[in-house]
């Protein structure tokens, strides 16, 4: 059966030094170039979930894999944008609504260094360049931890908050933490997205339910040997968060 793979980064940067939390989280910028150029050699075209869609729901079939950033740091846009436009690939940044221009406040009580969030001129920059915004909520929140009213309004006003920022509508979300019960799911499919992506691990079989969509997480440890094993095989299938 058909798989494709959708990756998840979160910083292009190098990371901060010992002892900064989540310095797994940063992929320095030349080995994201690396990564990238692998997948264009290999024949290989990134796609953001807009582009990937097709594929997903079985009515394409290709040589493709999802790009996807969580977060909407300001070093996805310097670092990422120049090499995904280099390789003819297109990814989706996911950012909070209300969190545009500020910092990763979220991290605060885990000690980790503050880095800076797109700003809404910066995210239209991102979209015009064939780019693409997703939603990841309102504030970054724990979408289990609050009242399902609240939960509702996190997942749809940040699409419409986005949507008004861009002047295009948002179709694909993401769930902050990968935090999320079935309940989250039917509402986001709700507020008219036409995906969400988890931290869950895996490959997209065909048929997989498209708002509980696993992906495959790089890191700052993911060296390429891992990366091609994430990319060509079932490594990734079946593993925890």
């Amino acid at each position: 059966m058909q798989q494709y793979a959708i990756l998840t980064y979160h910083q292009i940067d190098v990371a901060p030094p010992p002892p900064a939390a989540f310095r797994s989280l940063y992929v320095a910028p030349a080995s994201f170039a690396r990564q990238m150029r692998w997948l264009h050699n290999l024949g290989y075209r990134g796609l953001s979930m807009r582009d990937l869609m097709p594929y997903l729901r079985g009515e394409k079939v290709g040589k493709v894999v999802g790009l996807t950033f969580d977060d909407g740091y300001c070093n996805n846009l310097q670092y990422a944008l120049p090499v995904l436009q280099e390789c003819g690939f297109t990814a989706t940044c996911y950012v909070m609504s209300q969190l545009l221009g500020k910092t990763n406040v979220w991290d605060l009580e885990n000690g980790v260094v503050q880095a800076d969030l797109m700003t809404a001129s910066q995210i239209r920059q991102w979209a015009q360049a064939g780019m693409e915004i997703g939603a990841h909520t309102k504030t970054h929140c724990k979408l289990p931890h609050m009242s399902d009213a609240d939960a509702a309004r996190e997942i749809s006003d940040c699409k419409a908050e986005l949507g008004d920022v861009l002047g295009v509508p948002v179709e694909h979300f993401c769930y902050p933490y990968g935090f999320y019960e079935d309940r989250h799911a039917a509402m986001a499919q709700d507020a008219g997205y036409q995906s969400a992506t988890t931290t869950l691990r895996g490959k997209v079989r065909l048929g997989a339910d498209l708002f509980q969509l696993h992906r495959i997480p790089v890191v700052r440890s993911t060296y390429m040997p891992q990366f091609l094993l994430k990319l060509l095989t079932g490594y990734e299938n079946g593993k925890g968060l």
